[in-house]
């Protein structure tokens, strides 16, 4: 049998589970949905050696790096920032980047590792949408970041890294008056990050998704490292500012500006400080998007990369 038969074969029991399973109602898709993530969650808290190497490295580079660059890489008042900066607090939101590529990635490799033993199958053949199922994953992917960039924003701020934007004001405003309350630094600009780091979590654990379905073997998985990662992060603004890439190497500072990794960053750096970037926000917006529908395409049975290799469990 062919492997566009074989896919075609898979659609078509997909199809047909679906229509004899009660997925109508919403208590179904929530059931699904915190099933799914709850999977992440525990897959996460019971793999203790990734919750460590997820912080050591970002501190690595905080601690160590920075620490021996601070005299010759500090940086100059550019936006967001309104005064000179030492170079670790350039770098957190960078750092930031790295735990949520890096997580990422990992999620990539459950993936694949899923496919070779056969969970994918299970997943994927169940009563409820595609898309569904793989944006459920993607947001436990996301939320198991989150809570390593909160403890490495927790650790950070007794190295004196923290936000210092506008108190972020929450109420209603009454002709001259206001109505409400404001929540000052340095508690705001933890709050003001968190939708930052959801959307680029979501761009960059869409492009992970996507790249699962590419990757055959958990082998491969280092190469992935090589060759997509390590340019990803380092051709980007998350180790130094652009203009100083733009003195030195025009060709790397077109590069690094159409990176999207470097306009998540951004995103994460004014949303930091309780600013937004709007630039930043419409290309990780967009990039999210396009991600997402590559992997939601390459995963459909009959017509996306799965289906050319043979289907789900090869």
């Amino acid at each position: 049998m062919s492997t566009q038969a074989i896919g075609e074969s898979a659609n078509h029991i997909e199809q047909e589970i679906r229509k004899k399973a009660p997925t109508s109602h919403l208590g179904g898709y929530w059931t699904c949905f915190s099933g799914i993530l709850w999977r992440e969650v525990l897959r996460f808290l019971h793999q203790r050696e990734r919750f460590f190497s997820a912080l050591v490295r970002p501190l690595v580079w905080l601690f160590i790096f920075a620490a021996g660059f601070r005299n010759v890489l500090g940086v100059s008042i550019i936006p967001p920032y309104e005064t000179y900066v030492l170079y670790e607090t350039y770098i957190t939101p960078g750092l930031i980047g790295m735990i949520l590529l890096f997580n990422a990635m990992q999620s990539s490799l459950s993936m694949v590792y899923d496919r070779e033993t056969g969970a994918m199958r299970t997943l994927l053949v169940s009563p409820f949408p595609r898309w569904f199922l793989l944006l459920s994953k993607l947001i436990g992917g996301v939320a198991v970041a989150l809570l390593q960039v909160y403890v490495f924003l927790f650790i950070a701020y007794f190295w004196d890294i923290q936000p210092d934007g506008p108190a972020l004001a929450i109420g209603l405003p009454m002709g001259d008056a206001f109505y409400g309350f404001e929540i000052p630094a340095p508690i705001n600009g933890y709050i003001t990050v968190l939708p930052a780091l959801i959307l680029s979590g979501l761009m960059l654990g869409a492009l992970a998704l996507f790249m699962s379905s590419v990757i055959r073997q958990l082998e491969n998985f280092a190469g992935v490292m090589n060759f997509v990662i390590f340019p990803m992060f380092f051709a980007s603004s998350a180790l130094y500012p652009l203009w100083r890439i733009r003195e030195s190497s025009p060709i790397l500072y077109e590069i690094c500006k159409f990176n999207p990794f470097s306009h998540a960053i951004e995103l994460i750096r004014f949303a930091f400080h309780g600013r937004l970037d709007l630039t930043s926000l419409i290309v990780v917006t967009g990039c999210t998007i396009v991600f997402l529908g590559a992997a939601i395409y390459a995963y459909n049975p009959s017509k996306g990369l799965i289906a050319k290799r043979g289907g789900i469990g090869r």
